[in-house]
């Protein structure tokens, strides 16, 4: 049931208005979460629920035209956040563990994405290494703050219930050791 409330946190923390400088999504953390605690064969869900939130923000809020084409490779992302949270979150979670699919999931959509920004805009960025590092810099707010947010919502879904379990379990004591 968690995972499912997370997912309804990050559409939220997406149709919500907020300001352009905040630009803190629970999407990375949800997906990960959601793909440690559910059967992959669920997976579908989450991907709908926000290619759907990719569609209402784009028709309704930015007033763009919708193109599927522009969505298919962050809809993938999506799925293979979930594929990473179920390898290495599902069976063992540890701070190491947590820490890398942290790293991982909005590193991964940084590099992706904005090269592949790079590759299809025939007007915005030069086709040569310095249209490339462009943008990959332009992304780079996005990227501080889509880990940033990865960050905290994998601190507190993973960390959270390991701190509670830590302060409530009772400490045995070796005498002599």
């Amino acid at each position: 049931m968690s995972a499912y409330l997370l997912l309804i946190l990050a559409v939220l923390s997406r149709v919500v208005p907020h300001p352009s400088w905040f630009n803190f999504t629970a999407v990375g953390g949800s997906l990960l979460f959601f793909g440690a605690r559910r059967p992959l064969r669920q997976a579908i869900l989450p991907i709908a629920v926000l290619a759907a939130t990719d569609y209402y923000l784009t028709v309704y809020v930015y007033s763009y035209p919708f193109q599927i084409s522009g969505y298919l490779l962050t809809w993938a992302w999506y799925a293979a956040v979930i594929v990473l949270g179920h390898f290495m979150l599902a069976k063992k979670v540890s701070a190491l563990r947590v820490t890398s699919a942290v790293l991982i999931a909005p590193t991964s959509f940084f590099l992706i994405t904005n090269f592949a920004a790079w590759l299809s805009s025939t007007t915005l960025y030069p086709r040569n290494l310095a249209g490339l590092g462009m943008s990959y810099a332009a992304g780079l707010p996005f990227y501080r703050n889509d880990l940033l947010a990865t960050a905290v919502v994998a601190a507190l879904v993973f960390g959270a219930p390991a701190l509670a379990r830590q302060l409530t379990t009772p400490h045995t004591h070796a005498a002599g050791v």
